[in-house]
């Protein structure tokens, strides 16, 4: 630590969600069984797709591309939150906090870009079925998911990099479960103007604009749907989108309420469930949703769990 009032700490303190144990206890059970389910589900999600041909489709390898992400952000936070639940001092190491910091920030993002990605998939599946193979094929496909990914990481790499460039002074008390933009930037005992802005460009550049094209995509996807005229044929090109939408509305709703106005945006508590919903909520519903919501994916759960009955079977025998 430097002698002179702006120095840069070398260690973090979170305050987290609760100092009494009591309740910490209660919380760190209730955490482990939901990330556990969540690792589980979306594993589960991916086999599934690999084992299953019927499911290699554009579709479904964005999905799968989505639950790597899942797994990978829930890793990013949830593991240092149940080991800080069962720890009496709840400290983080510097270069862990801008470790945590750009992975979470880096995918976030590419979830964001990867639901505008699945949500333009679906209008091309609903709006032009006869040419939805030619349209998504390989080549598009790989180059929209590594630009996600792409995307994510450089904006993350960007924020971490002038966020941690800031001073913090004495502060290294953050008052959040993790080392999450917002928490960190407020301890920093400078101006940070400028830091905000970037937030600000960055939540319209990979927030609201595939929010904007998610919009744009289910308008012409709705109004397509409209003009069907057989009732069957109406409700086959909704289940093949409920799921993805479900998704997305419960995955940009509270990142834009987060995000978009940082200096009167959510109090300190509000932050904290936001970040515990994205962490544990979202990365176990997503599998969930997908699962309960689509025929295909029920499908091939029907004929894995089939194949294993009988080869259970037949070892018994």
């Amino acid at each position: 630590m430097g002698t002179d009032n702006q120095t840069w700490a070398k260690e973090f303190i979170l305050l987290g969600l609760s100092s009494d144990w009591d309740t910490q206890v209660p919380l760190f059970v209730l955490f482990s069984i939901t990330y556990l389910v969540t690792v589980l589900g979306n594993f589960l999600i991916v086999l599934l797709i690999r084992l299953d041909s019927r499911l290699h489709t554009p579709m479904y390898f964005f999905l799968t591309n989505l639950s790597v992400v899942d797994v990978s952000y829930a890793t990013s936070i949830v593991p240092q939150m149940l080991v800080h639940l069962l720890a009496e001092h709840k400290v983080i190491p510097y270069v862990s906090c801008a470790s945590q910091l750009f992975f979470s920030l880096a995918l976030g993002g590419i979830e964001f870009i990867l639901l505008a990605v699945m949500a333009y998939d679906r209008y091309v599946a609903v709006c032009d079925p006869l040419r939805y193979s030619i349209i998504m094929h390989g080549g598009l496909r790989a180059r929209l998911a590594i630009t996600s990914w792409v995307s994510g990481s450089i904006n993350s790499l960007m924020q971490t990099a002038i966020t941690f460039q800031l001073p913090m002074c004495a502060n290294k008390f953050i008052d959040h479960i993790s080392c999450e933009l917002l928490a960190v930037v407020r301890l920093a005992c400078v101006d940070t103007s400028s830091n905000e802005i970037a937030i600000t460009v960055s939540s319209i550049v990979l927030l609201m604009t595939p929010f904007c094209l998610v919009l744009l995509s289910y308008i012409k996807i709705i109004s397509t749907i409209v003009k069907i005229q057989s009732t069957e044929g109406r409700k086959k090109a909704f289940h093949t989108c409920a799921s993805h939408l479900t998704v997305v509305v419960l995955c940009y709703g509270m990142a834009i309420f987060t995000y978009i106005q940082p200096r009167s945006g959510p109090s300190v508590l509000q932050e904290k469930l936001i970040s515990l919903f994205y962490a544990i909520l979202t990365p176990m519903l997503n599998p969930m949703i997908y699962s309960l919501r689509n025929k295909e994916v029920k499908g091939a759960w029907q004929k894995l769990l089939g194949k294993l009955s009988g080869l259970t079977s037949k070892l018994a025998t």
